[in-house]
């Protein structure tokens, strides 16, 4: 019980096109003390994404719609998502197939048929990582110094969004506030990004406060 418990704010998105697939890894992944969402395929999943961020994702990579290695460019492409564990499960088991996998962005390429046991330790072993990453980033940051150019004007909706951003709310939350589409806010944390030259939310939420703009 005390393995599960610390698993338990772990969300894994979860995405194949085989039900009985999902099912049995579904089933032993929550039996394990995660909490796993489910998709049949890339597009449902970037669906997802929209409506919140899992620790990390576990993928076929032959699927109908968008298959996997188009659904890894779109993940790594967006910088809301690119710093997520990507784990592709494919029977595709030839050395050109792993290579070509782990070059479009998978951390880890595993072969069907595989040893649950192995799974829960690869998921194990990137969740590590990726947590051992956020907390050198994080305290890196805190300790540099913001590069922004001078005279950086923002329009009056891309103030009224920072100043969200600032607040630590979501890009969902603050596209539900100010009445308009998520991408659109999505658009606008991009936009400021360039003019700042910054590189993710948390160093906009600073450059914000320590600016007086928020």
């Amino acid at each position: 019980m005390k393995d599960n418990a610390q698993k338990e704010s772990k969300k894994l998105l979860l995405i194949d096109d085989d039900p009985n697939l999902i099912l049995l890894v579904k089933d032993y992944l929550e039996f394990r003390g995660y909490q796993v969402v489910t998709a049949e395929n890339g597009r449902e999943a970037l669906d997802i994404l929209e409506q919140e961020i899992p620790d990390m994702i576990i993928c076929d990579v032959m699927m109908p719609e968008m298959d996997g290695y188009a659904l890894v460019e779109n993940v790594r492409d967006n910088p809301q998502t690119s710093w997520i564990p990507f784990l592709f499960l494919s029977a595709k088991g030839q050395s050109q197939d792993r290579v070509k996998g782990l070059s479009k962005g998978a951390d880890v390429y595993m072969v069907k048929p595989f040893e649950p046991e192995e799974l829960v330790a690869q998921v194990e072993s990137s969740l590590k990582q990726a947590n051992r990453l956020i907390h050198h980033n994080k305290g890196s940051e805190l300790g540099q110094t913001l590069q922004v150019p001078e005279g950086v004007e923002l329009t009056p909706t891309e103030l009224k969004v920072v100043q969200l951003v600032a607040q630590g709310m979501a890009n969902r939350d603050i596209a539900v506030q100010l009445k308009v589409s998520q991408r659109t806010i999505e658009s606008h944390v991009s936009n400021m990004l360039n003019k700042t030259n910054l590189h993710n939310r948390t160093e906009l939420a600073r450059w914000a406060i320590e600016s007086h703009k928020a």
